[in-house]
Protein backbone atom coordinates (compact mmCIF):
# COMPACT_ATOMS: atom_id res chain seq x y z
CA UNK A 1 0.00 0.00 0.00
CA UNK A 2 2.84 2.38 0.85
CA UNK A 3 4.50 1.62 -2.49
CA UNK A 4 1.33 2.62 -4.38
CA UNK A 5 0.99 5.89 -2.45
CA UNK A 6 4.65 6.75 -2.98
CA UNK A 7 4.36 5.89 -6.67
CA UNK A 8 1.29 8.09 -7.13
CA UNK A 9 2.94 10.95 -5.26
CA UNK A 10 6.03 10.67 -7.47
CA UNK A 11 3.81 10.67 -10.57
CA UNK A 12 2.00 13.85 -9.46
CA UNK A 13 5.27 15.64 -8.70
CA UNK A 14 6.83 14.56 -12.01
CA UNK A 15 3.81 15.67 -14.05
CA UNK A 16 3.78 19.09 -12.40
CA UNK A 17 7.48 19.56 -13.20
CA UNK A 18 7.02 18.57 -16.84
CA UNK A 19 4.07 20.91 -17.26
CA UNK A 20 6.18 23.92 -16.26
CA UNK A 21 9.07 23.38 -18.70
CA UNK A 22 9.59 26.30 -21.09
CA UNK A 23 9.48 25.84 -24.85
CA UNK A 24 12.88 25.00 -26.34
CA UNK A 25 14.82 27.88 -27.87
CA UNK A 26 15.77 28.04 -31.54
CA UNK A 27 19.32 27.05 -30.63
CA UNK A 28 18.08 23.96 -28.77
CA UNK A 29 15.87 23.04 -31.72
CA UNK A 30 18.84 23.37 -34.09
CA UNK A 31 20.99 21.16 -31.87
CA UNK A 32 18.22 18.56 -31.74
CA UNK A 33 17.87 18.62 -35.53
CA UNK A 34 21.62 18.17 -35.95
CA UNK A 35 21.63 15.29 -33.47
CA UNK A 36 18.77 13.63 -35.38
CA UNK A 37 20.65 14.03 -38.67
CA UNK A 38 23.83 12.60 -37.13
CA UNK A 39 21.89 9.62 -35.75
CA UNK A 40 20.33 8.96 -39.17
CA UNK A 41 23.77 9.09 -40.82
CA UNK A 42 25.16 6.69 -38.23
CA UNK A 43 22.34 4.27 -39.04
CA UNK A 44 23.14 4.49 -42.76
CA UNK A 45 26.83 3.91 -42.08
CA UNK A 46 26.06 0.89 -39.88
CA UNK A 47 23.85 -0.57 -42.62
CA UNK A 48 26.65 -0.05 -45.15
CA UNK A 49 29.23 -1.79 -42.96
CA UNK A 50 26.82 -4.67 -42.33
CA UNK A 51 26.23 -5.02 -46.08
CA UNK A 52 29.97 -5.17 -46.75
CA UNK A 53 30.44 -7.82 -44.05
CA UNK A 54 27.59 -9.89 -45.46
CA UNK A 55 29.11 -9.67 -48.93
CA UNK A 56 32.44 -11.00 -47.59
CA UNK A 57 30.73 -13.90 -45.85
CA UNK A 58 28.64 -14.70 -48.92
CA UNK A 59 31.71 -14.67 -51.16
CA UNK A 60 33.59 -16.97 -48.79
CA UNK A 61 30.62 -19.31 -48.50
CA UNK A 62 30.03 -19.50 -52.24
CA UNK A 63 33.70 -20.34 -52.84
CA UNK A 64 33.53 -23.09 -50.22
CA UNK A 65 30.35 -24.57 -51.64
CA UNK A 66 31.52 -24.24 -55.29
CA UNK A 67 27.97 -24.63 -56.55
CA UNK A 68 26.78 -22.94 -59.69
CA UNK A 69 24.45 -20.01 -59.06
CA UNK A 70 20.77 -20.59 -59.56
CA UNK A 71 19.38 -18.92 -62.68
CA UNK A 72 16.26 -17.66 -60.92
CA UNK A 73 18.16 -16.12 -58.00
CA UNK A 74 17.70 -12.38 -57.65
CA UNK A 75 20.88 -10.29 -57.85
CA UNK A 76 22.10 -8.89 -54.57
CA UNK A 77 21.72 -5.14 -54.04
CA UNK A 78 24.91 -3.14 -54.09
CA UNK A 79 26.25 -1.66 -50.89
CA UNK A 80 26.07 2.14 -51.12
CA UNK A 81 28.55 4.16 -49.10
CA UNK A 82 26.72 7.12 -47.50
CA UNK A 83 29.92 9.19 -47.39
CA UNK A 84 31.06 11.50 -44.60
CA UNK A 85 28.54 13.26 -42.36
CA UNK A 86 27.61 16.70 -43.68
CA UNK A 87 24.94 18.79 -41.97
CA UNK A 88 23.41 21.86 -43.58
CA UNK A 89 20.93 23.54 -41.25
CA UNK A 90 17.58 24.65 -42.63
CA UNK A 91 16.85 28.39 -42.60
CA UNK A 92 14.81 29.62 -39.64
CA UNK A 93 11.04 29.34 -40.02
CA UNK A 94 10.53 33.08 -39.49
CA UNK A 95 12.85 33.93 -42.42
CA UNK A 96 11.09 31.42 -44.65
CA UNK A 97 7.66 32.79 -43.76
CA UNK A 98 8.79 36.39 -44.35
CA UNK A 99 10.26 35.49 -47.74
CA UNK A 100 7.07 33.69 -48.75
CA UNK A 101 4.80 36.57 -47.74
CA UNK A 102 6.91 39.28 -49.44
CA UNK A 103 5.87 38.42 -53.04
CA UNK A 104 2.21 38.25 -52.04
CA UNK A 105 2.38 41.68 -50.41
CA UNK A 106 4.11 43.12 -53.48
CA UNK A 107 1.40 41.69 -55.76
CA UNK A 108 -1.35 43.29 -53.67
CA UNK A 109 0.41 46.65 -53.68
CA UNK A 110 0.96 46.53 -57.46
CA UNK A 111 -2.68 45.74 -58.28
CA UNK A 112 -4.63 48.83 -59.41
CA UNK A 113 -7.42 49.94 -57.16
CA UNK A 114 -10.84 49.27 -58.63
CA UNK A 115 -13.01 52.31 -59.22
CA UNK A 116 -16.62 52.20 -58.16
CA UNK A 117 -18.88 52.58 -61.16
CA UNK A 118 -21.79 54.95 -61.06
CA UNK A 119 -25.13 53.33 -61.71
CA UNK A 120 -27.43 55.32 -63.96
CA UNK A 121 -31.13 55.11 -63.22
Amino acid sequence: MKAIVVGLLALVVASSVVAKLPAPSDEAKAKAAEAAAKTAHTGKMDAYLLCKAQDKVAARTSKAAAKPAAKDAAPLPLCVDPGPFVYTPAPPASATAAAASAPAAAAVAAAPASKPQDKKP
